[in-house]
């Protein structure tokens, strides 16, 4: 804990919301922190999370995952990785399905510290290890970021589904239904936004939760979701066909969201300039190195997805832009 803190320390000092000096209204976008702070601190794990509100963000971004015994865990992937998962010591050489693990079973595996040489090492060099980090439940991390913010932080959870390999996870049914359930629980439905790749599950939270933020995630670089000119609806789309639509964004609104998380390298001003005129707020992922956050920043977007929210606040400040508040243990 003393450790998230000196770090925090060591960026920023760690001091209460910032705003703008000129006399005019600072301008407010939602900072987020990607897998908590995965730039600097192991991802989706309490002390990742703990170090993205020593730093100051507007909500924690985090993706959810269900064990075998019907509980939602924070994991990125639905599989644990050799590159990131350790047992008895030692990183596993196979990927191993979280839905085949109970609770417990889960608890014995240390993500705490990327594998050394592997190319995820590579891609977050900076990221400070350490050991004996376990993989949180959705509840262990609204109890921090609720005792910790004081019951003002805000949550972005993705459910971590594939409609091409839906024997990996639960379906998008039962997951959603334990978000809905996990969410009203703690009387958060209206600081949570649920998010997703596989808008089936938008859907289902639009049914059943209709006051819970829903934005849809996409993007058309790499594994395309959103399949342009193809036959037929993208198999993501949750049996919206885009090409039923004159843009993405009108897609987007026909799906029920009023946020629209793309991946930023599909972004342009004109295309956000036609999603805000639709209704839409846009929040692109993931922003990573200062020349993208400034870049990202110049469209006018209504908030950042980064690993690097020490980064992004930093671009935020020298714009003289409001800065969320920072919560220490």
């Amino acid at each position: 804990m003393r450790s998230v803190v000196a770090l925090c320390s060591l960026l920023f000092a760690c001091s209460g919301a910032e705003t703008g000096t000129s006399g005019i209204k600072a301008r407010v976008i939602d900072l987020q922190g990607h897998r908590g702070a995965r730039g600097l601190l192991p991802e989706n794990t309490l002390m990742g999370f703990e170090g993205a509100l020593a730093i100051g963000v507007t909500t924690l971004e985090l993706d959810v995952a269900m064990t075998a015994d019907g509980v939602l865990v924070v994991s990125h992937d639905p599989e644990l990785s050799p590159e990131l998962a350790r047992l008895d010591g030692s990183y596993i050489t196979q990927p191993v399905s979280l839905r085949s693990l109970t609770l417990d079973q889960v608890r014995r595996y240390d993500v705490g510290r990327i594998a050394p040489g592997t190319e995820y090492a590579a891609r977050f060099p900076g990221q400070r290890g350490a050991d004996g980090v376990r993989i949180p439940t959705l509840d262990e991390v609204f109890e921090l970021g609720e005792r910790l913010s004081e019951r003002t932080i805000r949550y972005n959870v993705e459910t971590k589904l594939d409609p091409n390999r839906g024997e990996l996870t639960a379906s998008p049914e039962a997951m959603t239904a334990a978000l809905i359930a996990a969410v009203e629980e703690r009387g958060l439905t209206e600081r949570v936004t649920v998010q997703s790749f596989d808008w089936r599950s938008l859907a289902i939270a639009r049914r059943q939760a209709p006051r819970l933020g829903r934005a849809c995630l996409t993007t058309e670089q790499g594994d395309d979701t959103v399949k342009r000119g193809s036959p037929g609806a993208s198999p993501w789309l949750g049996g919206i066909d885009v090409d039923d639509y004159p843009n993405l964004p009108a897609a987007v609104r026909a799906a029920g969201c009023t946020i629209w998380s793309p991946n930023h390298r599909d972004l342009d001003r004109s295309v956000v300039s036609r999603a805000q005129r639709a209704g839409l707020r846009v929040i692109p992922w993931t922003v990573n190195s200062r020349l993208e956050i400034a870049a990202i920043l110049d469209l006018q977007v209504d908030g950042v997805i980064s690993d690097y929210p020490d980064r992004a606040r930093d671009e935020m400040r020298a714009r003289g832009m409001s800065l969320p508040g920072t919560f220490r243990p």
